[in-house]
């Protein structure tokens, strides 16, 4: 049985991980018979009221918040060793522009939580696959921009723009469609980026999550 890594960022479209996203890639890893395998780093963020997106002044633990979405089945990223990893899958959502790296606010010039990129590159030279969802690209391209990744984010020329001034290649995206990077072992969808509805993101999802398990053989 293969161990999928799914590396959450807090709970909640805003703040964390995009929980339709989360949710839907942990259900096609169990479908595919494979095992998920959940972390997130345990630092601490500022929380976004989801009724009116406005900052509530209070302090939320990303590793707590996204026990949620786990059901307490969860890692602390600096745990994590390669070697206990076949691939690593990153839903979207803000917390992944947000608690991941600083690519909300930095863009191009963002920076990735040092645990974060030191698994991701761990895997990438391991020649383990790695997919991203949504926004979560642009962890990766931040992460890995001396590889020069071929990702999609969809189809947002601004987004976009940031993430090929990170020696990145993008490809616009259908809602249901992959992009596949064969050289790096990178698979991306936009997911709710594009959107409109959950059947259209859970298609893309479930082809990614069944490509990146398929990588795991090449």
């Amino acid at each position: 049985m293969k161990n999928i890594g799914v590396l959450l960022s807090g709970c909640g479209v805003y703040d964390g991980s995009e929980i339709h996203e989360a949710v839907i890639t942990l259900l096609a890893i169990d479908r595919a018979g494979a095992k998920a395998v959940c972390m997130a780093p345990d630092i601490d963020f500022k929380e976004v009221n989801h009724l009116n997106c406005s900052n509530t002044g209070s302090d939320r633990n990303v590793l707590a918040e996204s026990a949620r979405i786990a059901r307490g089945e969860i890692k602390d990223i600096s745990q994590v060793s390669v070697d206990s990893l076949d691939a690593l899958i990153l839903p979207g959502g803000f917390g992944a522009a947000k608690n991941l790296c600083d690519f909300a606010d930095k863009g191009s010039e963002s920076v990735v939580h040092p645990d974060v990129k030191k698994l991701i590159t761990d895997l990438n030279n391991a020649n383990k696959p790695i997919g991203a969802i949504c926004i979560a690209p642009a962890v990766l391209v931040r992460a890995l921009s001396d590889k020069k990744p071929k990702v999609t984010i969809g189809n947002d020329e601004k987004t976009a723009s940031e993430i090929e001034k990170c020696s990145a290649l993008h490809v616009e995206c259908k809602v249901d469609e992959i992009c596949i990077d064969e050289k790096n072992k990178i698979v991306t969808t936009p997911a709710y980026m594009l959107g409109p509805g959950i059947k259209e993101v859970a298609s893309g999802i479930e082809k990614l999550v069944n490509e990146v398990i398929k990588l795991c053989n090449a």
